[in-house]
């Protein structure tokens, strides 16, 4: 494995009733006046806005409030965001969503103590100097936005999305109960699914030797997720199944997995290239490409192909070749995210292949791009092309 540090500064407050317990003593270091950031009004229907609001305002905190983020979080609203954060002069921001409300708080928190375009640093033009401090309350199990330091934004007069990110932007806490994720409706439980279990993949699919920790917690992470999801997806107030889905989330993308490797993240690139032009579903799309990506490199990745089938799957390998088996491990995946009900062909999302070639030009603004093996224009066109 290589060299590394890691170092991860957010706190992790996980548990039922720790909203009520530990929002207050967790903001009020920070300061008074709070930009409090949110989505299309789910936090209203289920309750925690009110819950939310009401501790706020008996502790006398100056709250504005910054609401609609998308699910792909646009440039035009994190502007909007920077502009209240700066007009309200807050002291701290406070994301209540899933990962598209922390992505976005992420970038306003940045660009609030930025003078330029904050599009900047989601372009990679400039590194972010200072930030807001934020804290966040998860209602959604997916992206582990709320234990990392990454965020994506869509910028859609340009359709253009990427992913950035800076150890500035990490979130000083992040208050976990799975009772605030029991609303959460069945295609966006099972989205939250799929993101996380890609996330695992992207981490599993890496160059590096001499990693059969990191490998096995990857393994680990992904048994739990495919034997709790169908049992969650039977009855989605089931708590505990909430509880151990929404850990999982967290602990697919908050550093643990990737210490002393350098996951892929291919997959993730062209599926922001897509979403970038279409507007669908980030694990819509991932549920889609992952499994071609991993076909595009049954020769190349063979060997951690044919022992995820074998570790994960529990295929048995005697009688069959590396590449059978290594087939029937994609096949297992694509099957079981199927059988949640997550797409499986770009066709169904009404794409064809009439702009393919605008998708892989996006995908390769930055060149040959993924750690396990560089993708060029070819390689991503074969893929899309594989997926419709």
């Amino acid at each position: 494995m290589d060299s590394f540090v890691y170092q991860n500064p957010t706190k992790l407050i996980f548990g039922q009733g720790q909203v009520q317990e530990q929002l207050v003593d967790q903001l009020q270091p920070f300061g008074k006046k709070v930009l409090l950031v949110y989505g299309g009004g789910s936090i209203k229907k289920n309750g925690l806005y009110d819950e939310v609001t009401a501790i706020l305002e008996s502790h006398d905190f100056d709250v504005a409030e910054l609401s609609g983020v998308e699910p792909n979080p646009r440039l035009s609203t994190v502007r909007k965001g920077i502009e209240k954060a700066k007009e309200h002069e807050a002291d701290v921001l406070l994301a209540v969503g899933g990962g598209s409300v922390i992505d976005c708080t992420k970038a306003i928190a940045a660009g609030a103590e930025y003078d330029g375009d904050v599009w900047d640093f989601v372009t990679k033009k400039e590194k972010p100097e200072k930030a807001l401090p934020f804290g966040t309350i998860l209602t959604l199990a997916a992206t582990g936005s709320e234990m990392n330091s990454g965020s994506v934004i869509t910028n859609w007069d340009t359709h253009e999305k990427y992913g950035w990110g800076s150890p500035l932007v990490f979130p000083a806490f992040s208050i976990l109960d799975p009772l605030n994720t029991l609303s959460v409706p069945e295609n966006q439980t099972v989205y939250g699914i799929v993101d996380m279990m890609t996330h695992v993949l992207e981490q599993y699919f890496h160059p590096q030797n001499n990693t059969p920790l990191q490998e096995r917690m990857c393994e680990a992470v992904l048994k739990t997720v495919i034997e709790a999801a169908p049992e969650l997806l039977k009855d989605l107030e089931n708590t505990a199944h909430r509880e151990t889905v929404l850990y999982s989330g967290t602990i697919a993308l908050n550093g643990t997995l990737q210490m002393g490797t350098r996951g892929d993240w291919a997959s993730h690139n062209i599926e922001h290239a897509v979403s970038a032009v279409y507007d669908i579903p980030h694990a819509g799309g991932l549920a889609i490409l992952f499994p071609q990506w991993m076909r595009h490199h049954k020769k190349l990745g063979r060997e951690k192909l044919v022992q995820l089938a074998e570790r994960v799957w529990g295929i048995a390998p005697a009688g069959k070749s590396e590449d059978a088996l290594a087939e029937e491990g994609i096949q297992k995946l694509e099957a079981f995210w199927t059988s949640l009900g997550a797409p499986s062909r770009l066709a169904d999302y009404d794409i064809d292949d009439s702009r393919l070639e605008e998708i892989a030009d996006k995908a390769m603004i930055n060149g040959p791009f993924g750690n396990f093996n560089k993708l060029n224009k070819q390689d991503v066109l074969s893929i899309l092309d594989a997926s419709r």
